[in-house]
């Protein structure tokens, strides 16, 4: 579970009672779907003929550009998430990333899910390497839209124990 018990309100919504704007929600989707696609083929060299995780990271970008209502992509992420159920290790972390970039339409703070998912398919890939694990996360973060690179960095401080710790080790 990567959802915190108590939700921090600078990543809810304004018209769910939080402080963020719909503009900086719609910038986590497709830094989210970046951080998956950019292990996506770990999950496509073992199912290459699974198109799932693939669909979800083009739902998290075009309801992040206002083409694709919120629970149609929040859908596509549910299967690639299937998609991800019966695999192991990086292939599997690889398809979880894509399904948790297509939720955050739905709860923004799915973005840390796919970050961290992201690492955990670089490491599984290197045996496990904490070196390869900061690498993937160093990726992610020089890709951080500015506007919400410092929310995002507080995100993963406060929410890295449920993350495994992966933005810290």
């Amino acid at each position: 579970m990567i959802l915190p018990g108590v939700r921090d309100p600078r990543m809810i919504t304004i018209r769910r009672g939080g402080s963020l704007t719909d503009a900086d929600h719609r910038l986590l989707a497709p830094w989210a779907a970046d951080c998956a696609e950019h292990v996506l083929p770990f999950f496509e060299s073992v199912c290459p003929e699974d198109d799932r995780p693939r669909d979800a990271l083009a739902a998290a970008r075009a309801w992040a550009a206002g083409e694709m209502p919120m629970m149609e992509a929040r859908a596509l992420g549910g299967h690639a998430i299937g998609a991800a159920r019966p695999l192991r290790g990086p292939a599997r972390f690889a398809a979880y990333a894509a399904g948790q970039a297509a939720c955050i339409g739905h709860v923004a703070e799915h973005n840390l899910g796919a970050a961290a998912y992201a690492i955990k398919a670089a490491r599984g890939a290197s045996g496990k390497d904490l070196a390869a694990g900061r690498a993937e996360r160093d990726w992610q973060r020089d890709r951080l839209p500015n506007e919400v690179g410092e929310l995002v960095l507080e995100d993963q401080a406060r929410r890295d124990a449920i993350c495994w710790s992966v933005f810290s080790a």
